[in-house]
């Protein structure tokens, strides 16, 4: 596939340098990757394979996003605005991409808002129309007007087929810092933060400080603090590492004040091998520079990036804090006797293991976009639903009433799948009835569900393990154990979710693969549990005194061959098939058709087809009956009637 990443740096390079390590990740995995720079004209090392472009540069002073510079710091001219435009098209009409993929906007550069939009409506003319993404750090500025979040909202739902959050909602949710509304929800995929250099490193024993600041020259008053802070801390050796935006004379100026232990020297490209020789790092705290702290194991004082009220770097130090990782000072508080201070504090604690986070960034933003792109052809299939409608006014016309339940299978933990799960049941106010896995339960996944009035847990198996024959079907409660055993484990099963899903559980078990031994079901009401839920058409309503069973009818899934979609026009078949059983009275009218998904499996195409469902099922005004009420006395009476 043909990949096309635009990026505009301002102020230091960390921009560029993620978009960089996109490209290098798209063109390792075999596609022909260009990407365009507006920024300062710096090209990224290690680009082998990947086209690189370079626009009229512009540039910004200080934190003054509102006025481009060019490279002699004048304001930029509206001729040099047309020749990027010019350009970027140029090179978008030369490539026509299978994938376009914006930096920050339009989340960020509103400044250049004219060019990208420019952009992205030519590429919405071409035929096929390119996989447009956006691609976002972790931590975003939020704008203070309103105004501003509702147009960003209107850009991604108007041209934009995702978002690709780099970073890791268990360090930082992207809703910490950016209004996620329920319209762009949907669009969201986290990546885990792109690490530009994956590579392991060898581990040494560790000495000395080391002071770094990013690219820009904003970094200059914490160079200072760190001479200063040297000369009051003489028992380690000092390494000062100055970036490039810095200029010569302050660079010159910065080596003359250093003492005897301190070195001044120029940023080096081995900067995270001399991190990971380092006792201690002082540096601030942006995007690339905590991935580098969090790889190399590193004790660290963050002096975050605050000028012009900017917050992210506050954020991110503050998060680092809490974890254990960081010691923080504000960098309106920057002197040298206060960044001593924190250094002895650092050096005096022990260093915190980091928790687990995803730092295969890049590699999971091409998996993304690769399915995106396989599942386009779905994605834009139109549903013929004329066989359901039909079904529909026939049971209608026979005083057949028709419901819907939805059940959800394998939950254990909230995750981005989960809460496009919930958000789609918010937006269609479906009931949701999620078959969670006690065994595996999360503490995230009760927290998740405390606030969603319309959905309940079920209970599924005990750990989802199968204990059938590798000759047979798979299993966890088949005929292959003792029933004593079962039932045991059945019983522990209910009260492990109680304990961790309290009244969100439903005593209702759900066995994996939707297999049970008809004995154990009849001793289900014995180990708690007043229902039953499998797949297929009940033959009872009851099993058993107490227990009324109410099963599932249509799965989309094509499990035995690409574990995408399955046919669409079949799932409509079977969906009018279920709905004809009912109205016929071949199946009983009373078992609501029961919809069973497994949102940790589904594709883009799974989730375009069940979105569309559900929305259809709404507009239709057909019930997507709460779980409580599927399984309510009502039921249980008819089923015992």
């Amino acid at each position: 596939m043909r990949v096309l990443i635009v990026v505009t740096h301002l102020l230091g390079a960390g921009h560029l340098t993620r978009a960089a390590a996109l490209a290098r990740a798209f063109a390792e995995a075999g596609h022909a990757t260009t990407l365009v720079s507006g920024g300062g004209p710096v090209e990224p090392a290690g680009l082998d394979g990947v086209t690189f472009v370079q626009l009229p540069p512009v540039r910004i002073l200080g934190t003054d996003f509102r006025t481009l510079l060019d490279e002699e710091g004048a304001p930029v001219h509206n001729f040099r605005l047309a020749e990027r435009r010019i350009q970027l098209l140029e090179t978008l009409r030369t490539l026509r991409p299978d994938i376009l993929v914006t930096e920050l906007f339009p989340f960020g550069r509103r400044v250049l808002a004219d060019e990208f939009m420019t952009l992205l409506k030519d590429a919405r003319s071409h035929s096929p129309r390119p996989l447009v993404l956006s691609s976002i750090r972790d931590i975003l500025a939020s704008p203070s007007k309103p105004g501003r979040i509702e147009e960003t909202h209107a850009r991604i739902l108007e041209g934009y087929d995702a978002v690709l959050v780099h970073g890791d909602p268990r360090i930082v949710p992207l809703d910490a810092t950016w209004p996620v509304d329920e319209g762009i929800r949907p669009l969201i995929r986290y990546t885990g933060y792109v690490d530009e250099n994956p590579e392991p490193l060898d581990r040494y024993e560790s000495r000395g400080i080391l002071v770094s600041g990013g690219s820009s020259a904003a970094s200059l008053p914490l160079y200072r603090a760190a001479l200063a802070a040297a000369q009051e801390i003489t028992e380690e050796p000092w390494r000062i590492l100055v970036g490039r935006g810095v200029g010569e004379a302050d660079f010159l100026a910065l080596r003359a004040q250093a003492p005897a232990h301190a070195t001044v020297e120029r940023a080096r490209p081995d900067f995270r091998a001399l991190l990971a020789r380092a006792e201690l790092s002082v540096s601030q705290a942006g995007y690339n520079t905590v991935i580098d702290l969090l790889r190399s194991k590193v004790k660290a004082v963050l002096v975050p990036f605050e000028a012009g009220n900017e917050t992210e770097q506050r954020l991110r130090a503050e998060r680092l804090k809490a974890l254990g990782l960081a010691e923080i000072v504000p960098e309106a508080e920057l002197s040298s006797r206060r960044l001593a201070d924190a250094v002895r504090q650092g050096l005096s604690r022990r260093l915190q293991p980091a928790p687990p986070f995803a730092l295969d960034g890049a590699r999971e933003s091409v998996a993304i976009a690769e399915s995106l792109v396989l599942a386009r052809p779905a994605l834009h299939r139109r549903i013929d639903w004329s066989p359901v409608d039909e079904a529909l006014d026939r049971a209608r016309d026979r005083g057949c009433p028709i419901r819907f339940w939805w059940r959800d299978d394998d939950a254990v933990a909230e995750t981005p799948g989960l809460d496009r799960l919930l958000a789609l049941s918010g937006r269609a106010q479906a009931g949701l009835a999620l078959a969670a896995i006690p065994a595996g339960l999360m503490p995230s996944l009760g927290e998740r569900l405390r606030n969603e009035r319309r959905v309940f847990a079920l209970v599924h198996g005990w750990s989802h393990t199968n204990h059938a024959p590798a000759a047979e079907k798979k299993a966890e409660f088949g005929r292959h154990r003792p029933l004593d055993a079962m039932a045991r484990e059945a019983e522990q099963a209910l009260r492990a979710a109680r304990e961790k899903l309290g009244r969100k559980v439903l005593p209702v078990f759900v066995p994996p693969w939707n297999r049970i031994s008809p004995e154990l079901a009849r001793h289900l009401p014995r180990s708690g549990f007043t229902a039953l839920s499998s797949f297929g058409d009940r033959k009872a309503a009851s099993l058993a005194e107490g227990l009324i069973r109410v099963n599932t009818h249509v799965d989309p899934i094509d499990w035995h061959g690409t574990r995408s979609l399955a046919d669409q026009d079949r799932i409509l078949a079977g969906i009018a098939a279920a709905i004809e059983r009912r109205a016929s009275g071949e199946a009983d009218r009373n078992e609501p058709i029961g919809f069973l998904t497994h949102h940790l499996v589904h594709d883009e195409a799974i989730w375009t087809f069940c979105e569309a469902l559900i929305m259809h099922l709404v507009v239709r005004q057909i019930p997507l009956l709460r779980p409580d009420e599927a399984f309510s006395a009502t039921n249980r009476i008819a089923a015992l009637a």
